[in-house]
């Protein structure tokens, strides 16, 4: 793909966020966008963002489980950023204008303490490097219409990022199995989803490690204080103005996001 057809690919992508208009699949307006391709235009719209004044404050992986990776018609997880702009309190008040085709998932939220620099990371060296565990939901977007998406339309959509609310009790690794940590997820004080750790690639460390190793290659290496989201432990649900959504995790508590305002 020319440096010309990447430009354009992250331009589209950039008004659909402004104008609040999805655009069709990059993979039609593009046959044959690799993956490769997919990750260049994601970065472009990375670029764009810091020029402009966002802070680049963690990662997240995608399509971790089974049931996401079926709901989304992909075979392999992806990575995106997630800029400061991202972070919402846990029980205050989304503007739900803010997206176009917002879903929520729950997550594992890793929060590093040191570095972790790949290839080669190992499981004890990202055990290592975690700091905390917090509770968390994601809002995953498209700026793809009717998120009719494959693995490269996600991948240079930000893999679908929208925002995160983390929970607000910290916990230590230490005596949490986090393949075992089970999820109940409820809109509206109705019980919608439920899902354990092991969901996530076995464990959402195996995630963390996925990630650090992946960006390594590409001479990227996570930093102290950052927030990692391994991926969903259930399949996603939609979500819109006037919802309450609350995932309740064994031994890490509650996260709660609440939608107000009107649809885009």
């Amino acid at each position: 793909m020319d440096t010309g057809s990447v430009e354009k690919a992250a331009a589209a992508l950039l008004d659909a966020y402004a104008t609040g208009t999805p655009i069709p699949p990059l993979t039609t307006t593009y046959p044959g966008l690799s993956i490769i391709d997919a990750y260049t235009i994601q970065l472009a719209q990375v670029r764009e963002w810091t020029a402009a004044g966002a802070v680049v404050k963690g990662h997240k992986v995608g399509l971790t489980s089974a049931a996401m990776q079926r709901q989304l018609g992909v075979d392999q997880p992806d990575f995106g950023h997630l800029t400061d702009a991202m972070f919402f309190q846990d029980s205050a008040p989304i503007d739900s204008g803010r997206f176009l085709q917002p879903r929520i998932e729950p997550e594992i939220a890793f929060v590093l303490g040191r570095p972790l620099s790949g290839p080669g990371v190992t499981t004890a060296e990202a055990v290592a490097a975690v700091d905390f565990v917090l509770p968390a939901l994601e809002i995953i977007d498209s700026r793809i219409a009717d998120w009719e998406i494959t693995l490269p339309d996600t991948i240079a959509d930000n893999a679908s990022s929208g925002g995160v609310v983390l929970g607000t009790r910290p916990v230590r690794l230490d005596g949490l199995d986090l393949a075992l940590t089970g999820c109940l997820l409820y809109r509206g004080g109705v019980l919608e989803q439920t899902g354990a750790g092991g969901a996530v690639l076995g464990s959402p460390i195996n995630a963390l490690v996925w990630l650090a190793n992946v960006l390594g290659e590409r001479g990227v290496s996570l930093e102290a204080g950052h927030v990692v989201l391994p991926g969903s432990v259930t399949a996603s649900i939609p979500v819109g103005p006037g919802e309450t959504v609350t995932a309740t995790f064994a031994g890490l508590g509650p996260v709660t996001a609440i939608f107000t305002g009107a649809a885009r």
